[in-house]
């Protein structure tokens, strides 16, 4: 197989991208719904806070890793193919896992929306940023 050559930079830095939109997305753009949405309260002080930011931000770092990778492969060099590989890569494997939790949980699909737009920013971001920062 050939050995791949990317930014371990870039990588990092759409990780960072992805846990600060988070922040902003669920704290600041759609905090209301989403507390409406998932039974949360403002003000609560959530349990476990510092080991679910840590893993928020792991996890980014690995779907970076992963979508570098994804960029890579398909040839990906402008910030439109890479929007393209992240948009691709939102709808196949985002979109319809939350698609089908949404419908077998009975959750509410404002929560599929903000959700699966989250995904979608970061992923369309992610995959620009990606496909020019070699």
């Amino acid at each position: 197989m050939h050995h791949l050559h990317f930014n371990h930079l870039a990588v990092l830095v759409a990780a960072l991208i992805q846990f600060f939109l988070g922040a902003l997305w669920y704290s600041l753009f759609f905090a209301k719904p989403w507390m409406a949405l998932t039974g949360h309260t403002k003000g609560e002080k959530p349990k476990g806070i510092v080991v679910a930011m840590l893993s928020s931000l792991i996890g980014s770092l690995i779907l970076s890793f992963m979508l570098a990778h994804v960029v890579i492969w398909s040839g990906a060099a402008t910030v439109g193919r890479g929007v393209f590989v992240g948009f691709i890569c939102w709808l196949g494997f985002i979109t319809v896992p939350l698609f089908s939790e949404t419908i077998y949980e009975k959750r509410p699909y404002g929560l599929l929306a903000i959700n699966s737009g989250y995904w979608l920013a970061v992923l369309i971001i992610s995959g620009g940023l990606l496909a020019v920062w070699r």
